[in-house]
């Protein structure tokens, strides 16, 4: 705790920043709220779609596996004929933070032969542009806890610095202030008897 001066102004100082402490403190307390209760919303929901991304992963491997032809929805170097174009997000904002928002993506389906291809190979892609596009969005997600997360972080350590340091440290001071300033006025009032005994004894002799 830094020294403070033991005087009238500081006094007042410290009234005035104990007041912003206990302004501002309310305000610190409900972000740190509305952070956690979002934060475990997004967690929820990002929950939700992984799993319906792993039901459909499923789906799909087992709907594969019978017809037996994976290679069919590949391109000759390995890769899917199905890939993301462009993602498409927007800007969202949450007790003051800027997030990202999915609003959905863009896919591209390389070139294939319709008459070599099986006849189920628009079903499967259509599976596989389901399957990535939930994925997409579980990023988004990750990347909006993450940022909610850091302003947690922030939030919550400036909440205990006001309830644990700042406002403990601020009373203390005034209460400091408040005893030396009354054993100041109290000596004042003692001196001013003893002197004003002085001057009726010199008077009296």
């Amino acid at each position: 705790m830094a020294k403070i001066k033991l005087t009238k102004n500081e006094l007042k100082k410290q009234k005035d920043a104990l007041k912003m402490y206990n302004r501002y403190l309310p305000t610190l307390q409900l972000k740190k709220q509305q952070l956690q209760t979002e934060i475990r919303g997004i967690e929820a929901r990002a929950r939700e779609i992984e799993s319906r991304r792993l039901a459909l992963r499923e789906e799909f491997k087992a709907w594969i596996a019978v017809f037996g032809e994976e290679d069919e929805i590949r391109t000759p170097s390995g890769g899917w004929l199905v890939t993301v174009g462009s993602i498409r997000t927007g800007i969202g904002n949450i007790a003051g933070v800027e997030i990202p928002v999915f609003e959905g993506a863009d896919f591209t389906i390389q070139e294939y032969d319709l008459f070599a291809r099986p006849l189920w190979i628009d079903k499967a892609l259509a599976r596989l542009s389901a399957m990535l596009l939930l994925d997409l969005e579980i990023k988004v997600l990750e990347v909006q806890i993450r940022r909610l997360a850091h302003e947690l972080r922030v939030t919550t350590q400036r909440v205990n610095l006001f309830e644990k340091v700042k406002i403990p440290e601020t009373m203390e001071s005034i209460k400091k202030i408040r005893i030396y300033l009354g054993d100041q006025q109290t000596a004042q009032v003692v001196r001013g008897k003893i002197a004003k005994r002085k001057v009726v004894e010199r008077s009296v002799s």
